[in-house]
């Protein structure tokens, strides 16, 4: 437990009957959510997003926020669905920002023009390496541009107007020599103007609980979102986590264990590891959660209503 938690309420949980996820279910205070959604690139995929959409926007989320590929390889798209967001629901938009592959001229051109369209919160990140190197890849900044999300951050900032979202890697980022190096980024990146940070999706709660520990204890204090990924895709996942460093417990492969073809079952234990590694973490003292939704809505409005977020009325 942590400071979180008084004696009396660590002691009233080691005595409850319950589990995590029912005692998230009689939360009075349930926690804020986000959404990630990515441009879509077909008519068929733009209608799904917008089904997933319509689905999560009645949970009141605290914003939703939109991919963009390396080197603006989605800008415009990125760009139409932010302000369709914008112009269509309630909801605020966070605009993804990358550096990769691009000039700090059209950096600076996409961030002015994000804020001509009302958008008023970016989340900065350097980028993946373009090409077939991908996520884990070697990256090179171009000379004329930006080369890290620190760089980003601070020329967001110089604009102004915006709320600025920087990303963190609780098992270290796969370029990284260690944590204390990533912790040393992290600081610097608030230095540049970041007001949130939100983490990679991963599994084991412990090594993102000494995360969150080591960053307090350099003396960071800025809010560090959980990112949840609900995962369907088990194959997918272990290429997505050896490529971002995210590690895959024993215990949650044994759970997908032959389970290849039966995609019903798949999901509902996606959603029952997802719903407790979030009511876990409220008791930690966690109150936001950033859920990855690949563009779908049914297993992410499940867990937001095992987590007690209910529908607000427009």
């Amino acid at each position: 437990m942590t400071a979180a938690l008084n004696l009396a309420e660590a002691r009233a949980l080691l005595l409850s009957p319950l589990g995590p996820v029912a005692r998230a279910g009689s939360n009075p205070t349930p926690p804020r959510v986000s959404f990630e959604f990515f441009p879509p690139r077909s008519d068929q995929a733009e209608d799904n997003l917008w089904q997933a959409i319509r689905r999560l926007a009645p949970l009141n989320p605290a914003f939703v926020s939109v991919t963009y590929g390396a080197g603006g390889s989605t800008r415009e798209r990125t760009h139409r669905t932010v302000s369709r967001i914008l112009a269509e629901t309630h909801l605020k938009p966070a605009a993804h920002l990358t550096c990769v592959e691009a000039s700090r001229d059209e950096v600076d051109e996409v961030i002015r023009e994000y804020k001509a369209s009302g958008v008023r919160h970016i989340v900065a990140l350097r980028g993946d390496p373009p090409g077939t190197g991908g996520i884990g890849g070697v990256y090179q900044p171009r000379p004329d541009g930006y080369a890290n999300a620190t760089e980003l951050a601070r020329a967001i900032s110089v604009v102004g107007g915006f709320d600025i979202t920087v990303g963190v890697y609780p098992e270290k980022h796969p370029e990284s020599p260690s944590l204390d190096h990533d912790i040393d980024v992290l600081k610097a990146k608030v230095d540049a103007g970041a007001t949130r940070a939100i983490s990679q999706f991963f599994f084991d709660i412990d090594a993102f609980l000494r995360f969150r520990d080591r960053v307090r204890a350099a003396g960071v204090t800025l809010p560090i979102i959980p990112g949840i990924r609900p995962v369907t895709n088990f194959a997918g996942l272990k290429r997505m986590s050896a490529a971002c460093g995210a590690s895959v417990p024993a215990w949650l492969a044994g759970h997908f264990d032959g389970l290849d073809d039966d995609p019903d079952t798949r999901r509902l234990i996606a959603a029952s590891v997802a719903a407790e590694t979030c009511a876990r973490l409220q008791e930690e003292g966690f109150a936001d959660f950033h859920f990855y939704t690949l563009n779908r809505a049914d297993l992410v409005y499940a867990i937001c209503r095992v987590l007690g977020v209910r529908e607000v009325a427009a």
